[in-house]
This record gives structure tokens, C-alpha cells and sequence, in this order.
């Protein structure tokens, strides 16, 4: 598929294929444009390129916004350029699904990413896409996972990098950062705060690719691999319905584009799943939107264990709030305390052990369950988006042990006194 052009969202004005992000004209947030005509072959000769392809995002490389994407060999040379983003598995979920009394749930555990989170997707795609125009240093904004795999990615390809990150951000994600060498800097202020100083330093460094400033229409598209991945591993089917977290709103809106884009060409069979957003409610601008009808997402101050989806002013909140309408889905919020509980009952129920967004995402599976908003007959994908690891601090204290001596009586007699399960 060759890509052709960036486009407003909001006018229609086009751009050239540039480091732009913003419509000079109207101010709206701009995206990547394709020639859906430009790819070559029927839909069985596009899936068994796909299939044939790298073991990692790589394989949809016709689908991606890159110059020199076609099918071939900068397919293969990409699949060794930076880190292996991708190819994580989707889990049949049958004790998660019996606990919450659906027929058919499934868990795309996208931790198994080098840096254990979805961001490598994005940052894969933006990291070449800013080679391609010749930027000679990553950077990014970052709630944590963003700022792990910039300074990975970073380290892969030999280019200086910078991180810049809320000052309270969880200790793990930190030393996951740092330990790559970055130039990291912690700003006294949020999300939104650090978002608004990069944005005035990419203004400044024009050498400088920030990710998800000027870099952001390209980055953005490597979230629709996750869809391609979803509809590959069901045999090339989309499932009915989705539950995916939402912080700028992004992902959420990328992981529709990519079913929409393989459904209109004819890859994959079935409808446009139901999409289904959640966030936590100590942050929840796009949830209160949709709770009250409208398409304007009011900035709050985030307030809640959630850091990674900790964005007051969310960029794609009202496109959101329109996704979730248009396809029979919702955005709802959940509380700290649901999403520790979200954590436990992923990992009691699958073995999966999931961060705080991974928790708000499989406690509004389980609100959407009890409050009879899903079709209980139809499959359902549960988008995990990073470890569990990176977010220690969320169980502390959750669970007891069994403290004894080393001794089998008092093994036995803590066991027949009823500890454990």
C-alpha cells in the first residue's frame, strides 16, 4: 500500500508526507492518508504475504506509513532494524470468561513486547519513519511505557535520545528507562505539563523526532497492528467486541482504523467489532463525555494509580467518544480500588500479570459484564498493554503468606487450619 499524503482530520487539508502534526489551517491533528488501489494482488495473495512475513510488525509493512514500505526486501530489512515490536499472543481466556459468565474471552497480552508494553509498536514505526527523514535523536513525552521504549529503541539504533517524564512516576519505570542511557528528565508537573514543554522544544530542536509531537501522525498508525494481529491469530476473523484502554484516546481509535481498513479490503471476514474504552476514574475525561452525551472532553487533573493513563486533556478524546457511539460500544471509568481487583482476577484467572492500565481495562470488562453491556454470546478481546512488573506498587500488600517454621507440622497445621486454598 503506498502512502500518499497526510490529512486534517477535522478540514481535509492534505500535507506532504513531513514531521507535521497540526493543520495550518484549522489547527486540527493530522493523519496518514493511503493509496488503498497501490496494493498488489487479491486478498489471499496479501494474507499469505503476511503470513510469510517477519515475526514481528514488519509482516504489515504494506500497511504502514514508511517511503520505502513496499512488499520485498526493506520488509526484511526492516525486521531487523531497532527491536522485534509485535507478534504477542492472544490468550483464550476460558476461566476469565466463566467467572464473568461470557461464552468467549481473549486476552491480547501485548507485555510480551521487548520493553513490555504496546508502546514498542509505535515507537518501532515512528523510529523508522524519523530515519527516513533524516532526524538524528528520539524523544518523546512520556507517562512511563512510552519513555522505556524511546530509550530502548534509541539504544537498538546508536541515536541519542531524550525522555521527559512526570516527576511522581512509579520507580519501575524509571530504572526501566534510565538503564539505557537516555538523557532523562523529570519535570515537576503531569502529563500535560511535560507534553505542552515538549512540544515547545521539538519547535526549537528541529533535529529532534519526538515521537508523539512532530513525529505523532506516523507513530499513531503502528497501533493498528494491533488489530492485524488480533484478526490474523482468529484465522482472519474480527471479533465481536473490544475492551481497550484509553488515555490520549489514540490506540483506541487506531486499533478500529486497522480492522476498518482490512475489512474494506476484503481480508478479513465479519463485522466492525463494538469498541469499548476504559479508563480509570481518576481520570476519566473521555468517559465522563460519553456518560453525558457529548463529544467534549473537559481536561481534569489526573488523580489516580492509573500513571500510564494519566492524560487530563486527552488529543483524540471526542474522536473517542464518536468511535464508541458509532459501533455500539462505551467508554466507562473505574475505580483504584477495581482496578487492584482487575489485576488479581487477570492474573487468578490466566496467569497474566498485568500493569495498572491492564488492571483499569480488565476491571471495566468485568463492570461491562455485570452491567450487561457486552453480548454475552459473542467473543471478546481484552487488550492488555503492559507488565505488571512495571506497577509493583499497585498489589503491595494485596495477598498474605504462609509464614512458618521449617517444620511439616506446622505446615500441616497451617494448611488444616484453612490459610489457603
Amino acid at each position: 500500500m503506498a502512502v500518499t499524503h497526510l490529512a486534517c482530520r477535522e478540514c481535509g487539508s492534505e500535507y506532504d508526507l513531513t514531521a507535521q502534526y497540526v493543520c495550518t489551517t484549522c489547527f486540527g491533528p493530522l493523519e496518514v492518508k493511503y493509496d488503498y488501489a497501490a496494493l498488489t494482488g487479491s486478498p489471499a495473495d496479501i494474507r499469505r504475504r503476511v503470513q510469510v512475513g517477519p515475526q514481528n510488525i514488519w509482516r504489515y509493512v504494506d500497511f504502514l506509513p514508511l517511503a520505502e514500505g513496499q512488499p520485498g526486501p526493506s520488509a526484511r530489512v526492516l525486521s531487523r532494524v531497532g527491536l522485534p515490536a509485535g507478534c504477542t499472543p492472544l490468550v483464550r481466556a476460558d476461566r476469565l470468561a466463566a467467572e464473568l459468565g461470557l461464552k468467549e474471552v481473549w486476552v491480547k497480552n501485548d507485555a510480551h513486547n521487548p520493553t513490555h508494553s504496546f508502546k514498542d509498536r509505535v515507537v518501532a514505526v515512528a523510529a523508522a519513519r524519523a530515519r527516513e527523514l533524516g532526524f538524528d535523536t528520539l524523544a518523546c513525552a512520556s507517562t512511563g511505557n512510552l519513555a522505556n521504549s524511546v530509550a530502548a529503541f534509541a539504544s537498538a539504533l546508536g541515536m541519542p535520545s531524550y525522555v521527559f517524564i512526570p516527576s511522581n512516576l512509579e520507580e519501575q519505570k524509571v530504572l526501566a528507562t534510565g538503564v539505557y542511557g537516555t538523557n532523562l528528565v523529570k519535570i515537576d508537573g503531569n502529563y500535560d505539563d511535560v507534553n505542552r514543554l515538549c512540544t515547545e522544544i521539538s519547535g526549537e530542536h528541529e533535529s529532534w523526532a519526538f515521537v508523539n509531537v512532530n513525529m505523532r501522525p506516523y507513530y499513531a498508525e503502528g497501533s493498528k497492528t494491533l488489530a492485524y494481529e488480533i484478526a490474523e491469530q482468529l484465522g482472519f476473523q474480527t471479533p465481536a467486541q473490544i475492551v481497550a484502554p484509553i488515555a490520549s484516546g489514540s490506540l483506541f481509535g487506531k486499533i478500529a482504523k486497522g480492522f476498518d481498513e482490512w475489512l474494506s479490503l476484503g481480508l478479513i471476514e465479519g463485522d466492525a467489532p463494538a469498541m469499548h474504552g476504559a479508563q480509570a476514574a481518576g481520570c476519566s475525561p473521555v468517559a465522563t463525555a460519553f456518560a453525558e452525551g457529548t463529544d467534549v472532553c473537559r481536561p481534569v487533573k489526573p488523580d489516580t494509580i492509573a500513571k500510564s493513563l494519566a492524560i487530563g486533556n486527552p488529543a483524540d478524546g471526542p474522536y473517542a467518544v464518536e468511535l464508541a457511539n458509532n459501533t455500539g460500544g462505551s467508554v466507562s471509568a473505574v475505580t483504584d480500588d477495581e482496578i487492584r481487583e482487575g489485576i488479581q482476577l487477570l492474573a487468578r484467572t490466566t496467569g497474566i500479570f498485568t500493569e495498572t492500565a491492564g488492571g483499569v481495562t480488565t476491571a471495566t470488562l468485568a463492570k461491562l459484564a455485570r452491567e450487561d453491556k457486552l453480548d454475552r454470546d459473542k467473543s471478546v478481546v481484552v487488550v492488555i498493554t503492559g507488565d505488571g512488573l512495571k506497577t509493583l506498587d499497585a498489589v503491595r500488600g494485596s495477598f498474605e503468606s504462609i509464614d512458618i517454621a521449617p517444620s511439616y507440622d506446622e505446615f500441616e497445621q497451617a494448611i488444616n487450619n484453612g490459610v489457603r486454598n
